[in-house]
């Protein structure tokens, strides 16, 4: 086979595999010679905690990534293979690294962020000056920016009907999965002075708790993951609202990062569908609505700091202390609503959040409380594992009622009810507000309610081992109907 290129290089990003990887596979056909690298890029983590679980997440999961690339060269006859880890800046990084190699390409998977498309559009005139091209691939999404429009050629702002068309759309083309290793005789052993990843305090951050968590990493991790919710998809419809119950596939943070193919997750779940499985037919639809999420970002990048529906951002947000105390209640896990607060304890403790919980979290600061739905989003972004900005802004617009196909303004989650449905014998709050576990299941969902004699009873006094309500909801929902009359006035 004619090759293009003498050399190139992979940029892997949010893509942290070997095995159907499409920039990978698309450089090991073009070029004799191939090498992968990865930046930790001084731009995304110089902001960040100096303990952050997603760092050390990713930094376990570089070790796999280079693991399969030394396997990969080694079934060809090639010793050294691996990957290439630098720290710095990426717009200096990667033309540097081109240089010191001689690639004439460099090859890498989108990124539809703003941030990633500008510090791509720098890298790609860097290179340019140097006679480097720049590949970049769909690999992230089933189908991604203009890929499923409406019949008149328009983007999607609605779920249901995006659904229904990319289910027309999908089949066995857009579901494969690159053939990398077939082509893995180009990899080439890595140059003795790039050899080695560094420690987690060589990039100056501390070690987490990640490793008390139940998240293995890398691809290792996604495949144990993987494995274990096989044996639960069927019943994903019937356990996926219940958080002390193991419902969920806990890929989520592998989704991000890219250690897992979506291609390989979206086309199991599309054959057990097939199959007449309806817990992978919901489960596939939780993969569509994240392809659904990207291309709003990619249409509507206005979403990032506004409302998808401009009418909205007329809303008047609290503001001021008394707001600022709010927030920081519902931040630490001290609104007086015991799901809420237990919610909130999870993402603090652990950096993750069960999807039903996100919901309720959300529409209690943005519906209770009054709070601009761009602060709590704001906040899931620096602690969830799984951070995804356009998934997260989708997710918090949905609660706030503020973006496409979102829940009507006036449907307001009642916390407790929530508690009652979801949490019924209170599994998850005594596991994440053990003060509360001696309540009798009826009293723990609204300890304010409860008689004197039955606190007492259970070793608690409000205000004292657990907070008062910060705000009364029946008062709260009507605050918030008001709040949202300046829309229905626009209409």
């Amino acid at each position: 086979m004619n090759k293009t290129f003498d050399r190139a290089l992979v940029w892997l990003r949010r893509d942290l595999r070997a095995d159907d990887h499409a920039a990978l596979h698309h450089a090991l056909r073009a070029a004799r010679q191939v090498w992968c690298a990865f930046v930790f890029d001084r731009a995304i983590l110089d902001p960040l905690p100096r303990a952050d679980r997603r760092v050390e997440f990713l930094r376990d999961s570089l070790e796999g990534v280079d693991a399969a690339l030394h396997a990969l060269g080694a079934s060809h006859g090639t010793a050294g293979t691996g990957l290439i880890v630098v720290h710095g800046l990426a717009v200096d990084e990667i033309p540097r690294l081109a240089a010191q190699l001689g690639v004439q390409a460099v090859y890498a998977n989108h990124d539809d962020e703003p941030d990633a498309l500008a510090r791509d559009a720098r890298v790609l005139g860097r290179l340019a000056d140097h006679g480097v091209v720049f590949h970049t691939s769909k690999d992230h999404v089933v189908f991604e920016r203009s890929e499923v429009l409406t019949q008149a050629g328009a983007p999607f702002s609605v779920f249901t009907p995006y659904r229904n068309a990319w289910l027309r759309k999908v089949d066995e083309y857009f579901l494969g999965a690159y053939p990398v290793a077939r082509h893995a005789s180009a990899l080439s052993p890595v140059p003795q002075g790039l050899r080695g990843l560094p420690a987690l305090e060589d990039i100056g951050f501390q070690p987490t708790n990640l490793h008390t968590l139940r998240l293995p990493s890398g691809p290792a991790g996604a495949a144990e993951l993987l494995d274990d919710f096989l044996e639960r998809i069927d019943r994903y419809e019937e356990t996926r609202n219940y958080p002390a119950v193991k419902g969920p596939s806990y890929l989520s943070t592998h989704l991000r990062f890219g250690t897992v193919s979506v291609r390989h997750l979206a086309r199991l779940a599309h054959q057990r569908m097939a199959a007449g499985s309806r817990g992978a037919e919901v489960w596939l639809s939780e993969l569509i609505w994240r392809d659904f999420y990207h291309q709003i970002l990619h249409h509507h990048p206005r979403v990032v700091g506004q409302a998808f529906k401009p009418e909205y951002d007329r809303i008047r947000w609290e503001h001021g202390k008394h707001a600022d105390t709010l927030f920081t209640a519902w931040c630490e896990g001290r609104t007086g609503y015991p799901l809420v607060d237990a919610a909130m304890q999870q993402i603090n403790q652990t950096g993750y959040m069960h999807n039903r919980l996100r919901m309720v979290v959300a529409s209690f600061l943005v519906k209770d409380l009054g709070i601009d739905w761009r602060r709590g989003e704001r906040y899931f972004a620096e602690k969830l594992n799984d951070f995804d900005l356009a998934a997260n802004n989708g997710g918090w617009q949905w609660a706030a009622s503020t973006g496409c196909d979102a829940q009507p303004y006036f449907r307001i989650f009642n916390p407790v009810t929530q508690s009652e449905k979801f949490d019924p014998e209170a599994r998850f709050i005594r596991r994440y507000l053990p003060q509360l576990a001696a309540l009798p299941d009826k009293l723990i969902h609204a300890p304010w309610q409860a008689r004197p004699l039955d606190l007492q009873a259970a070793g608690v006094e409000l205000g004292r081992d657990y907070p008062a309500p910060v705000v009364q909801h029946d008062e709260a929902r009507a605050r918030t109907l008001q709040r949202y009359a300046v829309v229905k006035a626009a209409g």
